[in-house]
């Protein structure tokens, strides 16, 4: 794990961060603070554009194919759309006088649910423009919630329910729950024959003390977990592979449980994993890794062995410790934000790309850096920061080329006198940059 870059604004400082990796590309990550807007940057650190709020950043998501941003403020009733694709901004009038508090995109089509604080619910189809506006879904404000691949969406709320809705917004369950709830998660429960009825299984935190699992298709026969008092408040929790279930607990636990019905309750596996306290949990399922974070130390695990840590990288001058954890998609960046609000981005897997000419060998060492050795003739070995992320390289005797798509950058490497076999020499500038374009029969 190689760190990449730190994000940082005075507006931003002593707040909590919100920000979202742009969803299947992660060519941008969203980061809202305390100020009134919400930055873009793209995966090398540089701010993209900036979306300026009538307040604060509550929420944000990205759309299934991360082409559309939906973000949500605080002392406003909008809804404000940025699209990557052209870098423009839209404005969405909710047609309700209450603020937002909760916005999520479905993860099958154009439609996005968003909740206020007075606990209605706006479902809004961003293809046909189409608004349906339910009134009194819940009864206070809605703070959770997450949709299921057969396109239903589970609401929590401050009056202490959980609701089930389909599409549409018409409630087809709801139930009281033993306290607020928090991170829902739509999933399937590990059984001997995989189920036909696809994600029936809704999990929440509840009261941070009880994970709840509920069936839609059997709600009188739901599930509710307690935890070891010791391992202190659940903070975050993730599933993954055949119906496991990671779970991050704030006294620094991290606790692996499965759902199959004869070994619900008992903890496959169990970790102190930081002294004082954890603050979050990630899953990257392209890397089959875990992450957990707690006082100023990340730690990666093999989810295939989860007794193997891979990496720990701590964060010495993060003395108020860290907050939240995410992914990008393809597991390539890992972001860490931090309690005195600044965000670190981290590389976790590197393409690998290389190439050789005689004795000298040419490797991606970073997004937007090769080193170029040569061994066998025990010269330095030369870094050359790249000006695109390329998808290949090739080295000759006196260039360095990296490319993508159809464009080609070269790098000089050597004194190119004729007849003379000059030594690496780091230029950091591309000596030429081609267009290449290609016709396809």
């Amino acid at each position: 794990m190689y760190f990449v870059f730190v994000l940082a604004d005075k507006a931003w400082a002593g707040s909590n961060l919100i920000y979202k990796w742009q969803k299947s590309l992660g060519n941008y990550i969203a980061v809202g603070g305390q100020d009134n807007s919400v930055k873009i940057f793209d995966r090398h650190g540089h701010k993209s554009t900036e979306l300026n709020l009538p307040g604060r950043c509550v929420g944000m998501d990205w759309d299934k194919d991360g082409d559309i941003l939906a973000v949500i403020a605080a002392k406003s009733s909008s809804i404000y759309l940025w699209d990557a694709s052209v870098n423009k901004t839209s404005q969405i009038d909710s047609s309700m006088r209450d603020q937002m508090s909760f916005v999520l995109w479905s993860k099958t089509g154009p439609v996005l649910a968003v909740g206020t604080v007075k606990g209605n619910l706006l479902i809004y189809n961003q293809q046909t423009s189409r608004k349906i506006p339910v009134l009194g879904k819940h009864t206070k404000k809605i703070t959770c919630g997450c949709w299921s691949t057969q396109n239903l969406l589970a609401l929590g709320s401050e009056d202490s329910t959980l609701s089930i809705s389909n599409h549409e917004g018409d409630t087809i369950r709801q139930t009281t729950l033993r306290g607020e709830p928090a991170e829902i998660y739509f999933s399937v429960m590990k059984t001997d024959e995989r189920s036909a009825q696809g994600e029936s299984t809704v999990s929440v935190s509840v009261d941070k003390k009880i994970l709840m699992l509920f069936n839609v298709n059997d709600p009188e026969n739901r599930i509710e977990l307690t935890f070891q008092r010791r391992y202190g408040n659940i903070v975050s929790y993730r599933w993954y592979g055949d119906g496991y279930i990671l779970i991050g607990f704030s006294h620094g636990y991290f606790v692996v449980i499965s759902t199959h019905i004869r070994e619900i309750g008992e903890e496959l596996y169990q970790a102190h994993n930081h002294k004082d306290s954890l603050n979050s949990v990630a899953i990257s399922v392209a890397l089959n890794k875990a992450a957990s974070c707690g006082d100023n130390s990340i730690k990666i695990h093999e989810l295939s062995e989860l007794k193997e840590i891979s990496n720990i990288f701590r964060l010495e001058d993060e003395t108020k410790g860290l907050d939240q954890l995410s992914w990008t998609d393809d597991g390539q960046l890992l972001a860490v934000s931090t309690q005195k609000g600044t965000l670190h981005v981290f590389l976790t897997k590197l393409p690998l790309l290389c190439d050789s000419f005689g004795t000298r060998l040419a490797y991606l060492t970073s997004l937007l850096e090769v080193t170029v050795s040569n061994q066998v003739e025990g010269e330095t070995p030369v870094t050359i920061e790249l000006e695109v992320e390329p998808t290949f390289i090739a080295v000759g005797p006196y260039h360095l080329a990296v490319g993508m798509n159809n464009r080609a950058w070269f790098y000089a490497l050597v004194d190119q006198e004729p007849g003379v076999c000059g030594k690496l020499i780091p230029t950091n500038r591309p000596s030429c940059h081609i267009s290449v374009f290609y016709s396809v029969r």
